[in-house]
């Protein structure tokens, strides 16, 4: 077996072999080659896997964005994707042979961190990925939808602000810009670079799918927010909700729960723990579901990925960490101080030993160490270790990914 870098004269044999690997069939692309979910593939980036008689079997792809740490920090990283093998070829060592060479290309690319989003939740810890943000769907039923607290910008006050509707094909260049401003600010989030709306690449409301935006503008008229929709059945969807600050998000939120002509209004991709179901006068009007893994990390240069993200408590670690597809081990000294850490090679004995994927899923902050430590994943080596990595690890805010790819 050949594992080989494609260019852009392979783009058609890879899409076909990705599409064969999932049971599906590729889409017609627009005459300027957008408007489908693989249009923005980085082919300088993909990896094909070829049989003895060079036929290609797999498939592995990694686009280029940037990731939001906690504290603010943007790192650039390989957004791995179109991973598929064959049905005749599975099990037989194809996607650990392109996952290695993937993961050793990343590295020399300087890149610290991997990430991706998992088809199935088994496939990628083996591979040193852990989950490291989820998400989930809130449904509200209309009629239960009051709001318990006045209409707020914070915690008291009318809403000064404004909310237009307008259609996806006329605001592209707004969506784009308030994106990137959010995302900037939220830990877990990663770009969105502008090839993939120009090509209309993803999933609503970065595709070309027919879809209202309502946007929202503060008191000076500066766009902070959008809530994209569609309307089925009396049952209304916002596949995302977009906005710098919780003020934005609810004054876009009453306004898709008081349209007209809507039984149930389901909001897509909410994070763990958001207030809006708080917010409701009957808290059991919002239904929680859907709660599921997002974007999942692996660190590919431990000090360099511990140093890169900012911290929000002073302390101390002696981390042991095996990293076992790579074959690889190492302890080292985590010392946070005033909100940056160092990360220096240790032989002290270790206050926490853990698998390179359960680093992973801790990073960004929305996993507690001592979650990991309770489930038999990590093992701490005094009593006070788990609740030491607790605070050390927790960032100021929880993270959360909207894009897909």
């Amino acid at each position: 077996m050949e594992i080989r870098s494609t260019t852009d004269q392979d783009r058609g044999v890879f899409v076909d072999t990705l599409h064969t690997a999932f049971g599906l069939f590729p889409e017609t692309p627009a005459e300027d080659g957008g408007g489908v979910w693989w249009s923005a593939f980085e082919m300088d980036w993909g990896l094909l896997a070829l049989a003895e008689d060079g036929r290609p079997v797999g498939t592995a792809g990694a686009y280029s964005f940037d990731l939001t740490l906690p504290g603010g920090a943007l790192v650039p990283v390989g957004g791995v994707t179109a991973v598929g093998v064959l049905p005749s070829h599975r099990r037989r060592g194809v996607l650990s042979a392109m996952m290695r060479h993937q993961l050793t290309a990343l590295r020399a690319r300087g890149e610290l961190l991997s990430v991706l989003l998992a088809s199935e939740a088994t496939i990628y810890g083996r591979f040193g990925y852990g989950p490291a943000t989820g998400t989930g769907r809130l449904t509200v039923r209309r009629h239960q939808a009051a709001f318990g607290l006045p209409r707020a910008r914070g915690a008291a006050g009318e809403d000064a602000g404004s909310v237009e509707v307008l259609r996806r094909a006329e605001c592209g260049e707004l969506l784009e810009r308030v994106y990137d401003r959010y995302r900037r600010a939220q830990p877990g989030a990663l770009s969105r670079p502008p090839r993939w709306w120009a090509l209309r690449a993803g999933q609503p409301p970065v595709s070309s799918a027919p879809r209202h935006v309502a946007v929202h503008r503060d008191a000076d008229g500066v766009l902070d927010g959008y809530a994209s929709y569609s309307l089925e059945g009396g049952t209304l969807t916002v596949d995302e909700t977009v906005a710098v600050d919780d003020a934005a998000f609810t004054a876009l939120a009453r306004f898709v729960l008081g349209h007209d002509l809507v039984g149930t209004v389901v909001f897509k991709h909410v994070p763990p723990g958001h207030p809006l179901r708080w917010q409701l006068a009957d808290f059991r009007a919002g239904e929680v579901g859907g709660d599921t893994d997002w974007l999942w990390v692996r660190l590919l240069d431990v000090p360099g990925a511990l140093t890169a993200r900012g911290w929000f408590a002073d302390g101390e670690l002696v981390l042991d960490v095996e990293d076992p597809f790579l074959g690889e081990h190492g302890r080292h000294l985590l010392t946070v101080r005033d909100g940056r850490a160092e990360c220096v090679p240790t032989d002290r004995e270790p206050d926490l030993s853990l698998d390179v994927r359960d680093l992973g899923a801790v990073y960004l902050g929305g996993t507690a160490p001592s979650t990991l430590v309770r489930a038999g994943h990590v093992t701490a080596h005094r009593p006070d270790a788990a609740t030491r990595a607790d605070a050390l690890f927790r960032g100021e805010r929880d993270p959360h990914c909207l894009h897909w790819f």
